[in-house]
């Protein structure tokens, strides 16, 4: 069994389980804005307001929509993060959604398991590419398991930020504590959104990274995703992706990974069948620097440079 498998029926097979709702969402969003509250371009109360499912007074309404960008990007928010997308749930809940999935997928052993024993060495390049230092404002879209963002903070240097951007409340709380004690936490900023309709300004970021998110996205969803990860870029702003990437045929886990990701993550077949230059907005201002596929052609490593 592998340990996507086995990982899934750990979570079938666990009594009492609640199914993750709106219960609590007021608190869900008091956690996650206050964790970014230094970000100056975001109503923080319309966002409250909106992530507990209350509509904004209509002074905060007619303010937001009176300022400009503030507004816009309040608009985007409430459109992003109120509703977890129908795909996660519908594929994912085992993975990220379920309220077991952080006790369970958040161990080191078990993420470095599914990636075949290649955890570290991807991370490692993949930091490797954003720089050895990363001076400004960084992007991390999507929460990852195990300690990515962890070392991602360890090369923020004292006066800039590290900006990561989930959909699952649940899955920033997480974040929130596992980054608990690191050195530089403070350097973090958590934000309630969608990747696919980031509530973040345009050109504000001079580097971003997809960890192992484009494989688990519907096409629409994926191409929206890279679109949003290229508008927040500066010019010269880089773009790091890391993901599946269909093996070699004699490679002794095609038809082996290829039933798995066809049952667990059926999305992922995508990039078996496409590059993901394949899936970037046409005309869009990024620019391929390098592009790298690792262990027999099942993991691919890409730098885009934003023009």
């Amino acid at each position: 069994m592998t340990a996507p498998v086995y990982a899934k029926s750990l979570l079938n097979d666990t009594d009492g389980l609640r199914r993750v709702d709106t219960q609590h969402p007021g608190e869900a969003s008091t956690l996650l804005i206050d964790s970014a509250s230094d970000l100056p371009h975001v109503d923080r109360a319309g966002v409250h307001a909106s992530l507990a499912g209350v509509p904004a007074s209509q002074p905060q309404a007619d303010a937001a929509a009176a300022s400009g960008e503030t507004g816009r990007l309040l608009r985007r928010a409430r459109a992003a993060t109120p509703k977890v997308p129908g795909y996660l749930t519908e594929v994912y809940n085992w993975a990220y959604v379920h309220p077991r999935a952080l006790h369970v997928f958040e161990r080191q052993w078990l993420v470095n398991a599914i990636l075949f024993g290649n955890y570290r060495w991807l991370r490692d390049q993949a930091l490797a590419m954003l720089g050895s230092s990363l001076p400004g404002r960084s992007l991390q879209i999507a929460c990852v398991y195990g300690d990515l963002t962890p070392s991602i903070v360890a090369r923020v240097p004292a006066g800039s930020s590290l900006t990561v951007v989930d959909v699952l409340p649940q899955q920033l709380a997480g974040l929130r504590q596992k980054l608990s004690g690191v050195p530089g936490a403070e350097k973090v900023e958590m934000v309630l959104g969608d990747s696919s309709a980031l509530p973040l300004a345009e050109q504000s970021f001079d580097r971003a990274l997809l960890f192992f998110l484009l494989h688990e996205q519907p096409e629409d969803v994926r191409r929206g995703t890279l679109a949003q990860a290229i508008e927040v870029l500066k010019p010269g702003g880089r773009l790091v992706v890391v993901d599946y990437h269909r093996a070699h045929g004699w490679h002794p886990l095609h038809w082996p990974m290829k039933a798995v990701l066809a049952t667990l993550e059926p999305y992922a077949l995508d990039l078996w069948r496409n590059s993901i230059e394949h899936f970037m907005p046409e005309g869009a201002p990024i620019k391929l620097v390098s592009k790298r596929l690792h262990f027999a052609g099942l993991y691919q490593l890409l730098e885009f440079e934003r023009i």
